[in-house]
């Protein structure tokens, strides 16, 4: 056997481990199949074997092999901290970690080592969890393609894919898929398997949109479920950590470790009783599933509308009521998201003026002289325009116009949603994006603002009433990329949302990501040429 062919069959092996949910590989890890150390090192292979994806800011193996030392001690003892002992995850490169660098993908805060951890990476550590690196996105979570980050644009994993190189009529170094973002890293890391889980950062859709592109579960959270305490802000009312995985089932795990009140976030709140895990049998007939006429949104591709017909079909032939119903304001809510944003961004963007952390100029003329240069070095165009924008929404000759009426529209959409489900609808069918992921190549032609606009018309609506939705991959395009669908559901049942989801989600059997040989055989050779070890940039 060549050692190619060795090499492609040991990457074959080792896909078929990290494929595993968190579930069974959580209890191969109890019955001593695996150890954790041996894990570990199996996702640091596989995110050096798939870097060109470009998914990671920085790997931490030193520090992960040394909690997966940890966690081995402890599972030979027969005492686990929980369902995640032992089990890598990866976290967006916005959430704090102690002593760990957290750039945001800017070059404001790059070599920033935060003295702490956000509490959601805390609670994961604390379950024993091993972190395996900080992953890549758009420059402080400001876009919808994961491509304006500092550190350059995420690779979507089903780029490489079989179904989609069998597809493709061009080289695949220059004709690959977007993530989508801003949390594209994570999706991108999830979905490639190299990392169980991921947190991501969910503003208006930052989660979801990429989770639906790369074809994992991305579940945005009800606001103030999980804490906020240590994500460095987009837009404080609308912010949510948001977890991915690649089942349901996993992410249900993760919420009933992450959720509830934290004293270091005013905004969290108790989370309510739930039960030890998802139900393996749910009567579906229970349900009643609402489609919002509103979110035949124009763009939407064919392909994205006739999945969304036909899983509508799926729950209405399994017994379930399947309604119309009307989110009247839909119509509004981008505009009014972008006024709202852009406020909330200026005021948050304030704190990086080049005094105490981050990027400073050294340009010391005058004190203004060096705010504005700091400023104008530290940020990348889209997060300028977007302060500029702000700080022009909230003048005093602006303020009423344009601020407080959003802030009224906001209420409005609420509203909607409060009405729909007050009628007796559970849960809401929608598409997660307009299609599947665009070529970067096509995906760059038009500006931030445009492509965010567009990206974020499904899901943008949930963070500004609050009430939680999660993303479940559906199928694959004609061109072999994901198409996924969102279900929103009431405030604070995140739960019932997700065993609504469950069930979607065991008819569908999405599959997961093959690579073809060739993108095997191209990492493994320059593997053997580099034979270079990241420890982050």
């Amino acid at each position: 056997m060549s050692a190619s062919s060795a090499g492609c069959a040991a990457f074959r092996s080792a896909t078929a481990m990290l494929g595993l949910s968190i579930r069974e590989v959580s209890q191969a890890l109890r019955d001593g199949r695996v150890s954790a150390t041996e894990l570990c090192k199996k996702c640091i292979n596989q995110i050096q074997r798939t870097r060109y994806l470009n998914a990671y800011i920085t790997i931490t193996e030193e520090t992960a092999m040394e909690q997966a030392q940890r966690a081995d001690i402890r599972l030979s003892t027969g005492k686990p901290l929980g369902p995640l002992d032992g089990i890598p995850f990866s976290v967006k490169d916005n959430f704090c970690t102690e002593n760990i660098k957290t750039t945001c993908a800017s070059n404001m805060l790059k070599g920033y080592v935060p003295p702490f951890n956000a509490t959601v990476v805390q609670k994961l550590l604390d379950q024993g969890a091993v972190l395996v690196g900080k992953t890549n996105l758009d420059e402080f979570a400001m876009g919808s393609g994961s491509a304006d980050g500092v550190f350059g644009p995420v690779r979507n994993p089903w780029s490489y894919a079989t179904q989609y190189l069998e597809q493709s009529k061009e080289d695949q170094d220059s004709d690959w898929a977007i993530t989508g973002g801003s949390s594209g890293g994570s999706a991108a890391a999830v979905a490639s398997l190299s990392s169980f889980l991921a947190l991501g950062s969910d503003t208006g859709g930052s989660t979801r949109n990429p989770g639906s592109l790369c074809g994992v579960v991305a579940l945005k959270p009800s606001y103030g479920l999980l804490s906020r305490h240590g994500l460095i802000p987009l837009v404080n009312s609308m912010d949510v950590p948001g977890i991915m995985t690649r089942s349901v089932h996993d992410a249900a795990t993760v919420l009933r470790i992450l959720q509830g009140r934290d004293e270091r976030d005013s905004t969290t709140v108790q989370a309510p009783d739930t039960p030890p895990s998802l139900p393996e049998h749910f009567d579906i007939r229970d349900i009643c599933v609402g489609i919002p006429k509103e979110y035949h949104a124009p763009g939407l591709s064919k392909d994205t509308l006739a999945q969304w017909s036909r899983v509508a079909g799926m729950f209405e032939q399994a017994g379930a009521r399947v309604q119309e119903v009307s989110l009247p304001h839909t119509q509004h809510s981008i505009v009014c998201y972008h006024v709202l944003c852009c406020c909330e961004v200026a005021s948050n963007m304030a704190r990086f003026d080049g005094l105490e952390y981050g990027h400073r100029s050294a340009v010391d003329s005058s004190t203004d002289a060096m705010y504005a240069t700091t400023r104008h070095e530290g940020f990348n165009n889209v997060v300028r325009r977007r302060i500029l924008s702000g700080n022009y929404f909230l003048l005093k000759s602006n303020y009423e116009r344009y601020f407080v009426k959003a802030q009224q529209t906001r209420r409005l959409i609420t509203e909607d949603f409060k009405t729909v489900f007050r009628s007796g609808i559970d849960v809401l069918l929608t598409p997660t994006t307009l299609s599947d992921a665009a070529r970067y190549s096509d995906f760059i032609q038009e500006d931030n603002r445009t492509r965010s606009a567009q990206e974020d018309v499904f899901t943008q609506p949930v963070n500004m009433a609050g009430v939680p939705a999660v993303t479940v991959p559906t199928a694959l395009s004609p061109r072999g990329l994901p198409i996924g669908l969102q279900l929103i559901g009431q405030t604070l049942q995140d739960w019932k949302l997700l065993t609504v989801a469950h069930w979607m989600e065991q008819q569908l059997n999405f599959p997961l990501v093959r690579f073809h040989e060739d993108s095997i055989k191209r990492e493994l050779d320059q593997s053997v040429r580099e034979r270079t070890h990241t420890v982050g940039l």
